[in-house]
């Protein structure tokens, strides 16, 4: 089980958790924020820093954001718009600094 973030954070991104993260899995994308399913270690410590509390376990998701898990994996898995190959496992947010992009779901989401 990893940490996902959710609805809450889009068009708020308000980057504390990126702050408090210590194995620097939390990427920056456009809108919102993605925490990296493999690289986050579950200590929990991003989710009370959280001002719109939108950091979840995966399992605990509200039912009406279950798409957001599947595109925290997704925004790491697939090519974002304007790239060829998907992230994968950069290995830290800090060696690639904000992306500025996010999956199609996000750039659409309307909450």
């Amino acid at each position: 089980m990893t940490f996902v973030i959710g609805a809450a954070c889009v068009d708020v991104m308000d980057k504390a958790c990126v702050e408090e993260c210590p194995v620097d899995c939390i990427y920056t994308g456009g809108r919102m924020a993605y925490i990296h399913p493999t690289e986050c270690v579950d200590c929990g410590a991003c989710e009370p820093v959280c001002p719109v509390e939108a950091i979840h376990f995966e399992d605990e998701i509200p039912e009406e954001q279950r798409e957001f898990v599947i595109e925290n994996a997704r925004f790491f898995a697939e090519p974002l718009p304007g790239r060829v190959e998907p992230l994968g496992d950069p290995g830290g947010a800090a060696r690639i600094g904000e992306l500025g992009v996010d999956t199609k779901f996000v750039e659409a989401y309307r909450p």
